[in-house]
């Protein structure tokens, strides 16, 4: 068996704690910025206390993590033992997150693999995890790194925001802007193509958005073996009723998990967003 090979993440993945646990993933935070006052995502401030303060009109932004709290995960994985560091995080063209972690890596005592996984929550989360049970396998690093690379060109991720206003004053909203003129008119539904938000759809009603969500699943499936992660924000019941629909609607579903998005994320979807990340086994 190589050496232990150490996944580092950011906040953004918002992975289950078990499985956090389990794989040993280092998980460094995003900060969220409220009032003035920055937090670190997910240990300081959770969904619901940020979506009081948005409701509030309380000003809040986010920020990438210091370079230094890289450069300390990595120092300390390298204390663990690990003979590398693979460390996958959302895209670059949202947040600064990965530029922080390629600065914090150039005095690392380990070599470390910095992945800008052009994408974020579940879809940044399911790399993390294949790169993850990779080295629980005791693969090497560049076998961590390139299952994470393998999963990352799968994975599909489509989702629904109540409103554009915290996309658009949050400067993540790309390509979907050309929304903004009627955004009070319609229910836009979004993807991530090339680590930027782009808009796909727009319909009327929050309950068709929510329908084609559950319709643009299915056509993603096909019929290969899927893994389906739903997200949300503040919106647990319609999570819950879309995953207990899917199994129904996609016959080779291996796993769905409900996940509800933290304060970083959240602070630019606002409260109401839905979104569907799907992952496929025969990728890793």
């Amino acid at each position: 068996m190589s050496p232990p090979v150490t996944v580092v993440t950011d906040s953004t993945a918002y992975l289950p704690r078990e499985e956090v646990s389990r794989l040993g993933i280092v998980v460094v935070p995003l900060q969220v910025v409220v009032d003035g006052q920055a937090l670190d995502d997910v240990v300081q401030i959770d969904s619901a206390e940020m979506n009081d303060a948005l409701r509030r009109r309380v000003p809040v932004t986010t920020s990438r993590p210091a370079p230094q709290r890289f450069a300390d995960a990595y120092e300390e994985a390298a204390a663990r033992g690990a003979a590398g560091v693979v460390s996958i995080h959302l895209s670059g063209e949202m947040s600064g997150t990965v530029q922080a972690a390629r600065a914090g890596a150039e005095n690392s005592p380990v070599p470390v693999d910095v992945i800008d996984s052009r994408s974020i929550a579940m879809g940044l989360g399911f790399p993390v995890l294949a790169a993850a049970e990779a080295a629980a396998r005791g693969a090497s690093p560049a076998e961590v790194a390139d299952a994470a690379r393998r999963c990352m060109e799968s994975v599909r991720s489509f989702f629904y925001v109540d409103t554009l206003e915290h996309l658009r004053r949050g400067g993540r909203i790309g390509a979907a802007a050309t929304l903004l003129g009627s955004a009070l008119m319609i229910k836009p539904l979004l993807h991530i193509s090339d680590g930027v938000i782009v808009p796909l759809e727009k319909v009327r009603t929050a309950s068709r958005a929510i329908a084609r969500l559950e319709d643009l699943a299915v056509q993603a499936a096909g019929t290969a073996s899927v893994e389906v992660a739903v997200q949300h924000l503040d919106a647990l019941p319609r999570a819950e009723a879309l995953a207990a629909r899917l199994p129904r609607r996609i016959p080779t579903l291996v796993k769905v998990t409900v996940v509800e998005v933290g304060a970083a994320v959240g602070a630019h979807v606002g409260p109401g967003m839905l979104g569907l990340t799907l992952s496929f086994p025969s990728s890793r």
